[in-house]
């Protein structure tokens, strides 16, 4: 819960600080969050964790949308959505780099005794659960499938 006041704080910074970007990435996230609360099926309390998920689906989509935008030749609305993206990711953990995810993916590998592709979606399912918010899923998968062939 603290998470989202202090994403409501930073609103209001970014309200009087008149920076339009940053308060359109806040607003974002505030709708995204509201949307999972009133959501179906879930309780109205929401966790900082929950919090960080919704954040790095809303950056995802932002990089994806900005890749788009650049292959269409509209670099400006791509370079918003990066300053977008950049704005979010404030909140989110510190990524790992590639060196770092290969040797924690190294230890699940032998933690849970997988030497071939067979055993890829068990090293799958403890990657992400172990490497969640710190590490790109694709990210994820490309170095289990170098690993294990």
């Amino acid at each position: 819960m603290e998470l989202e006041k202090q994403i409501q704080a930073d609103i209001m910074a970014a309200m009087k600080a008149k920076d339009t970007v940053r308060l359109a990435a806040l607003r974002g996230i505030k709708a995204a969050i509201l949307l999972a609360k009133t959501s179906e099926g879930t309780s109205s309390e929401i966790t900082d964790a929950d919090i960080v998920k919704i954040i790095g689906k809303l950056v995802k989509q932002r990089k994806e949308s900005a890749e788009i935008y650049s292959s269409q030749n509209r670099s400006e609305l791509a370079a918003n959505e990066l300053a977008e993206a950049a704005a979010m990711e404030v909140y989110l953990p510190k990524q790992l780099s590639e060196a770092e995810v290969e040797a924690e993916l190294k230890q699940i590998i032998a933690e849970t005794g997988v030497s071939d592709m067979s055993g890829m979606g068990k090293v799958m399912g403890a990657a992400t659960r172990r490497l969640a918010g710190r590490a790109d899923g694709k990210m994820i998968s490309t170095l289990v499938k170098k690993l294990l062939s």
